[in-house]
């Protein structure tokens, strides 16, 4: 059990009801229709990754919490930590929508992949985090290499403020890979 940053199926993202995003989805388009911008077309099932995205959030926080309080300003860390759905969109602002979502009440708060990207490799370059080591994909692959030694093993070959804290570093990776991800295959992002 616990909780789960994943990648949202075009499936998934069309289907109304509590199984689905499809409200979610809907309430994005109005918004986006509401500010001038065009509609967010579904993620098309080709572009959809093998297996999709799946990476448990396990580490505690609080050294994360406290690297992006260093180094990100009010709206940056918001846009950062605050969202609900991330999707593959060049958005200036994050968009609260009155639509509940799983582990944050009665509203969705949907923000840019993009900006996510930003702020992530802004934070890695910061720790220097060894980007180029971390694994290339596979479901859970980044909490294992995190978890299972991996990350220990080439901090010894990699040092950096990023062996320092490597519970804030799985969290830097984490954003980093799944904003990626998002742009890559035009998939939203989502707590599971």
């Amino acid at each position: 059990m616990g909780v789960y940053l994943v990648s949202v199926t075009a499936q998934d993202w069309s289907r109304a009801g509590e199984d689905g995003y499809g409200d979610v989805a809907a309430a994005l388009n109005t918004e986006l229709e509401r500010r001038g911008l065009p509609p967010y077309e579904s993620p098309r099932a080709g572009r959809e990754a093998r297996g999709g995205f799946e990476e448990k959030v396990s580490p505690p926080m609080d050294g994360f919490v406290a690297l992006c309080r260093t180094h990100l300003a009010g709206a940056e860390l918001s846009a950062l930590l605050d969202w609900s759905v991330l999707v593959p969109l060049a958005l200036e602002e994050t968009i609260v929508l009155p639509v509940g979502a799983a582990y944050s009440g009665e509203e969705t708060v949907v923000t840019g992949a993009p900006r996510v990207l930003a702020l992530a490799e802004r934070l890695a370059g910061t720790v220097a985090l060894p980007v180029e080591a971390l694994p290339a994909g596979g479901n859970l692959a980044l909490s294992r290499w995190f978890l299972d030694g991996e990350a220990e093993r080439t901090a010894r070959t990699r040092p950096g403020p990023w062996a320092g804290d490597r519970d804030a570093a799985f969290y830097v990776a984490l954003y980093l890979r799944a904003a990626r991800h998002s742009i890559r295959y035009g998939c939203p992002m989502t707590y599971s």
